[in-house]
């Protein structure tokens, strides 16, 4: 038995190598192959474009002026959700990145993105006790395309972080609908307003974690989070690695 465990654990140590010659680690911004321990080349880690305050209250988007509570979108258009935590700028160069994990099966590149999150928003997410971590969904016909969920892949590791489960069931997506970026904000919202529905609330969570990769007009975290409302969700806030400049 010893000579076999032996054997397997040999196996690994010169399997793995071979693993990394074959599928060499890339960074998730440039997406050269990285160099080091670290997940992400030392050059495009001081270029990562940050959120950094004065943020709105509610979405986390940057604002110019500190004695606003609210960007001009959530003043214009109110939200449910209690707040958000973005994590970067959805512009280069991150935005390759994101594009290569959602839809060129780079998903390795989540890693990195959980990560960051977790060493931004870790304490506080720790401290405000949330129930659950629900991924926004994605509708099935696209992920038979794609194969995954990319929401799913960064939801799992910040839901194993905080010690708590990871609600894959309860919130689907039921309506394919045509993509948001076509639209302007008042046919995002129609477009949107029936897309989810969630299931009756059995396991009574009362605050979640809602996690995407890109929040842009916030259409798709509203509509989750009102779905989820109606099934006896007292608060949402979400979470994304990035978000856009708004309508």
């Amino acid at each position: 038995m010893q000579a076999i465990q032996k054997l397997k654990k040999d196996s690994i140590q010169v399997t793995q190598p071979l693993i990394d010659l074959l599928y060499p680690r890339r960074c998730p911004v440039c997406q050269d192959i990285a160099q080091g321990e670290e997940l992400v080349c030392a050059k495009c880690k001081e270029k990562l474009p940050y959120i950094t305050e004065p943020t709105c209250m509610k979405c986390g988007k940057p604002i110019e002026d500190d004695t606003q509570e609210y960007c001009s979108d959530c003043e214009r258009i109110p939200k449910h959700y209690v707040k958000g935590f973005p994590l970067y700028l959805y512009v280069d160069p991150v935005r390759d990145g994101l594009t290569a994990m959602k839809y060129h099966n780079r998903r390795e590149y989540a890693r990195f993105y959980t990560e960051e999150l977790w060493r931004r928003y870790g304490r506080i997410w720790t401290c405000i006790g949330f129930d659950a971590v629900i991924p926004v969904p994605v509708h099935k016909h696209k992920l038979h395309k794609r194969g995954y969920n990319q929401a799913e892949l960064l939801a799992e590791p910040i839901a194993e972080y905080l010690g708590i489960s990871m609600e894959t069931r309860m919130l689907s997506r039921i309506v394919d609908t045509p993509p948001q970026k076509e639209l302007n904000d008042i046919q995002r919202i129609n477009n949107l307003k029936k897309a989810f529905q969630m299931k009756e609330n059995g396991v009574n969570l009362k605050k979640v974690l809602l996690v995407d990769d890109i929040y842009t007009s916030g259409a798709t975290i509203e509509a989750c989070t009102i779905a989820m409302m109606q099934q006896g969700i007292r608060e949402v806030y979400y979470t994304s690695v990035c978000i856009g400049h708004g309508y």
